[in-house]
């Protein structure tokens, strides 16, 4: 069997909902962002997911990413693992991106990075790291983690560059499957919040 990987991003939380840049900061999730992990989980404990026995699980160590994947009922299971934090934003941490073009009008995270904080070359070695994990065993893995560096992940599973990820956005509480077409890495499902909209 192919090993995919499966990527869950956490629940709201208030700075995502103000468009803030959260990426050490270690913020809780709001009820909404509870109610949405909550969703999630029931979606993949039934069919066809039903549970995901034998999925080797991980999440980022930051208070959102971990009480989304223990709301979801896999707290049991998972490994914490730092590979799976967030973008360092350095000087850019808890500014929205209007704010930051104030201070560099044009600016582009995927093109012009951080100063003071986790350069994007670190940033895809982080990536490349979870994806040489994912890809090391015949299982599936389901990791919780955020916006930024799943989205690097995807863009590495595909062997693009990092700054491919500014072209796939990904939403809290979504649902994304990386595997496998023809024998080539592939996106299987992308940015899925169905378990949302019901």
């Amino acid at each position: 069997m192919a090993p995919r990987i499966l990527l869950a991003r956490h629940g709201q939380t208030e700075w995502s909902l103000l468009g803030r840049h959260t990426g050490r900061t270690d913020i809780p999730l709001l009820d909404e962002g509870r109610r949405g992990a909550k969703l999630l989980g029931e979606r993949l404990h039934r069919g066809p997911w039903q549970g995901l026995p034998g999925v080797e699980v991980r999440t980022s160590p930051l208070v959102r990413a971990r009480e989304t994947c223990d709301l979801a009922g896999f707290g049991d299971r998972a490994e914490p693992w730092d590979a799976l934090m967030e973008w360092d934003y350095g000087a850019y941490e808890g500014l929205t991106p209007a704010q930051i073009q104030e201070l560099r009008p044009g600016w582009l995270i995927w093109r012009d990075g951080v100063p003071d904080g986790e350069s994007m070359a670190e940033l895809s070695a982080r990536a490349d790291e979870v994806v040489a994990w994912a890809r090391s065993a015949d299982r599936d893995v389901l990791v919780f983690a955020h916006g930024h560096i799943l989205r690097s992940i995807g863009a590495r599973w595909l062997g693009e560059d990092v700054s491919h990820a500014a072209r796939i956005r990904l939403d809290p509480t979504s649902l994304s499957v990386l595997g496998w077409a023809y024998g080539a890495p592939a996106i299987e499902r992308w940015n899925d919040t169905g378990h949302l909209e019901g």
